[in-house]
């Protein structure tokens, strides 16, 4: 499935959430939507949990 027809999926489904729902259906399927999009992208391998919890003091040390 292409990203047009998947962006195009969660656009359809925040609108009804927020036609028929109102704003915090709305506010609620797209927090739920990034939380799947993350979970998905981690099981596939892209995400690794330390990506996550990085100490401040390894970005600094990278700079230089």
């Amino acid at each position: 499935m292409s990203m047009a027809v998947v962006g195009m999926i969660a656009g359809m489904a925040l609108g009804f959430a927020g036609y028929f729902g109102g704003f915090g259906a709305f506010v609620l399927v797209a927090a739920l939507g990034a939380v799947g999009f993350v979970v998905g992208r981690f099981a596939d391998g892209d995400f690794e949990i330390g990506e996550f919890f990085r100490i401040r003091g390894d970005r600094r040390d990278r700079r230089r």
